[in-house]
């Protein structure tokens, strides 16, 4: 498939760009030598950080499509575009909110930008602005939603709304889901959640025993401090937020935009990938209940290629 230009890349997967250190320079270089597309999730590293985790990825990935996502909602989203550009990353993924200067920094670097939505009218804004190529994703998705209604409603209303390829993002776990996406229209889709439970994926045992341990009804809603609804998984941390029992923060980075300051956010999502569940927000997407097993990069992408071999 060619896109952007692009001719190796072999299979149209995203693997999400998971914040806070969730989706590092080993999983997104597992991904891009499978051939699709492997994505540094920046929201939460430093400018340092971040140059070093994207030549990392570089040098495991030799060849294959990398890119770097970045949360509008961060104070430095600005700072850690601009440097992801800089550092030549294939493109760049922005959700959690819109830019509209991100399209000219991208046209002047010469890298695509693909924007996360979730309703066809901001589709088209984002492809009027610029976007390269737009992930639809819906409420099935880890992590900040954008809206209330499954995928496979908003997909084909924003495919049949842009020009541009549309990715579908949202529960997807295995090939059937991908067919499914890909016969209501998708050019290809994005998937996180299933990656968590790679042996490539650098978080914490403990945040993979929690994946693995998850039953349906332990996947909640619950309340973020940057002004959007999230999907996680039920644990100590979950249920104290949901009775408004959070630690106070003792020491701000204001590293938000906009924060309702009810708690940190940062802090949470960073404890929980470091192993302290108790003290930490577990974010995952609807269907993890669904998986059962951690493997290898390689053999979750040939499982999910079958899609494209029937």
């Amino acid at each position: 498939m060619k896109l952007f230009g692009r001719e190796n890349l072999k299979y149209p997967i995203i693997q999400g760009g998971m914040a806070v250190r969730v989706s590092t320079a080993p999983l997104a270089a597992a991904v891009a030598g499978c051939g699709g597309i492997g994505i540094i999730g920046a929201t939460g590293m430093a400018i340092g950080e971040l140059r070093r985790e994207i030549a990392k990825a570089r040098r495991l990935a030799r060849n294959g499509i990398l890119g770097v996502n970045v949360m509008y909602a961060v104070r430095n989203f600005a700072e850690l575009v601009k440097t992801a550009l800089q550092e030549k990353v294939d493109l760049v993924i922005s959700g959690a909110g819109f830019s509209r200067d991100i399209f000219s920094w991208g046209r002047e670097a010469g890298i695509p930008i693909f924007t996360i939505v979730s309703s066809s009218r901001l589709a088209q804004i984002a492809e009027k602005y610029g976007a390269s190529a737009l992930i639809a994703e819906g409420v099935e998705a880890g992590g900040h939603l954008g809206t209330d209604r499954p995928t496979r409603e908003i997909l084909p209303e924003i495919k049949g709304a842009v020009h541009v390829p549309v990715f579908a993002a949202g529960g997807i776990t295995d090939s059937k889901d991908i067919s499914e996406m890909m016969a209501l229209g998708a050019d290809g889709v994005q998937i996180a959640t299933r990656f968590v439970l790679s042996a490539e994926c650098t978080v914490d045992d403990a945040f993979k025993r929690h994946y693995l341990n998850a039953r349906e009804e332990d996947v909640v809603i619950v309340k973020s401090p940057v002004g959007l609804p999230g999907r996680a998984i039920r644990n100590i941390f979950s249920e104290n937020l949901s009775r408004g029992e959070v630690p106070k923060i003792t020491h701000c980075n204001d590293c938000l935009k906009h924060c309702s300051k009810e708690y940190c956010i940062l802090e949470a999502l960073d404890n929980s990938c470091r192993g302290n569940l108790e003290k930490g927000l577990v974010f995952s997407g609807k269907n993890v209940y669904k998986i059962k097993e951690i493997l290898p990069v390689k053999k979750i992408f040939a499982n999910l290629v079958q899609a494209f071999n029937r």
